[in-house]
């Protein structure tokens, strides 16, 4: 009998919808939650066999194949991968990055680059807001930190890194995706993580109301950033919304290559 198939998760509110009902399938697969950063080193590592990676990470392995047909993406508000500055963007002369993910911190360069028109010094640090903006003009929180931090607490305006992308581009952008060797994954496991997505995505409301029981309050902001907020087809567009992104970063130096996108199921 084969072993299960080791899957990587992320930790945050807007995986679990894709993880739905597979501790139910214990022969098949095993999962376990880390944030994006640490999911690509186990991958890396061979600690798992498919990670829910940071879309940034492909790119560092080559021959790496996605699971179709299922991503973590938005089009438009995110509302959890977001600039909290102090100062108007432009002026904005510091920034403290959330090391959480590489793909974020790709994004906010970009954005500074070409669409904010700023060249700040960045800085990498854990994810505590008040600490992050006490050394610096701004800082990039992302995940559940980012959609529950009360920017008005802060004397801070919160920048959502997702609308300011699509009004960039006109596109999505693929925040993550599963991913692994080539043989990682048969039918049977991209069929069941597809499936996973679209039981989770119906339960979206249960799912919110199970990450913060007793909280009505935060238990609203859940239900609303899963329902209004992400997207988990990975379409033709989101597609393009991850070339797009590639191509962006290639070209400011961020990373050596821009693909190409390969599948399971494919080749």
């Amino acid at each position: 009998m084969s072993q299960p198939v080791r899957l990587g998760a992320v930790g945050y509110l807007n995986a679990r919808p894709l993880v739905w009902g597979l501790d139910r399938r214990p022969d098949l697969v095993t999962v376990r939650f880390d944030v994006p950063s640490v999911c690509a080193r186990l991958l890396d590592e061979g600690e798992i066999d498919l990670g829910l990676v940071p879309s940034i990470a492909y790119l560092d392995r080559p021959g790496d194949r996605i699971v179709p047909g299922v991503c973590i993406g938005s089009d438009g508000d995110v509302a959890s991968v977001a600039l909290f500055t102090r100062r108007a963007v432009g002026d904005v002369r510091t920034v403290a990055l959330d090391h959480s993910s590489r793909t974020s911190v790709v994004l906010t360069k970009i954005l500074f680059a070409r669409r904010f028109g700023a060249a700040p010094t960045f800085v990498s640090g854990p994810p505590d807001l008040g600490a992050m903006l006490a050394g610096a003009d701004a800082a990039l929180l992302i995940g559940d930190p980012a959609l529950l931090a009360d920017a008005r607490a802060h004397a801070a305006t919160k920048i959502d890194l997702g609308r300011e992308w699509t009004a960039m581009t006109g596109l999505p952008f693929v925040w993550a995706f599963w991913a692994g060797r080539r043989d990682a994954a048969g039918p049977d496991i991209v069929d069941l993580l597809c499936e996973a997505a679209r039981e989770g995505v119906s339960h979206a409301d249960a799912i919110a109301d199970a990450a913060f029981p007793g909280d009505p309050v935060r238990r609203a902001v859940g239900r609303r950033y899963l329902r209004e907020h992400l997207r988990y087809e990975f379409t033709d567009r989101m597609a393009a919304g991850l070339v797009r992104f590639y191509s962006e970063a290639r070209a400011l130096d961020h990373v050596r290559r821009d693909g190409p996108l390969v599948f399971f199921g494919v080749g």
